[in-house]
């Protein structure tokens, strides 16, 4: 998936370097907001550090054969958020996704209709036997989008990731490839014949 189109307004594409300085904007105008759970933030303080992370997810290729990990998420033309593959755990066929999105395009669905469409990806076209979100227990807002696609709670990793002055837990969320077929009546046979988004 090089370009996908969600719909008229919501698209996923893979990063290029020419993004570094959408990027680098998107993340200093959201900082503050955005800081309550992202743990990287100090380090993005010019346009490079945004380059230098988007080259490490165009090396992410190398990882899936050539198959994206992560996506710029593209509202009505504006770059206005990421979404992705964190990691990818080849040996057991499990993904682990994360997100964000830029404040001034938070409420209007883009993150739900995104998160859809990498699911989707990840099961049929990454093959993956599993996908997994983790999020900091008090993150209601990312925590319910999981819940909304029937991932299930497996439990609690305590003091999972410092937050700047704090450490917080994390609660994992999986979906196993039966379980979004099931949720979503595919049979395996459609699964198999490689339905691409």
């Amino acid at each position: 998936m090089l370009e996908y189109n969600i719909n008229d307004n919501i698209s996923l594409r893979m990063f290029n370097t020419d993004d570094a300085d959408a990027l680098f904007k998107l993340t200093i105008a959201s900082k503050s907001y955005l800081r309550e759970w992202l743990g990287w933030l100090d380090y993005i303080e010019t346009v490079e550090d945004s380059k230098r992370n988007i080259e490490g997810r165009i090396k992410g290729l190398i990882e899936t054969g050539g198959r994206p990990k992560s996506f710029a998420l593209i509202y009505k033309g504006e770059l206005a958020g990421t979404i992705g593959f964190n990691e990818i755990d080849g040996g057991i066929q499990c993904g682990t996704i994360g997100y964000w999105l830029g404040q001034e395009f938070q409420g209007k669905g883009i993150m739900s209709r995104a998160l859809e469409s990498v699911i989707k990806y990840g099961f049929r076209d990454l093959k993956l036997n599993k996908i997994e979100i983790r999020v900091a227990t008090e993150n209601r807002k990312s925590r319910a989008l999981p819940e909304r696609f029937g991932f299930k709670e497996e439990g609690i990793i305590r003091d999972a990731e410092w937050l700047y002055d704090r450490y917080v837990d994390h609660v994992v969320y999986g979906l196993l490839r039966h379980e979004y077929l099931q949720l979503n009546h595919h049979s395996k046979a459609d699964d198999e014949a490689g339905n691409r988004m």
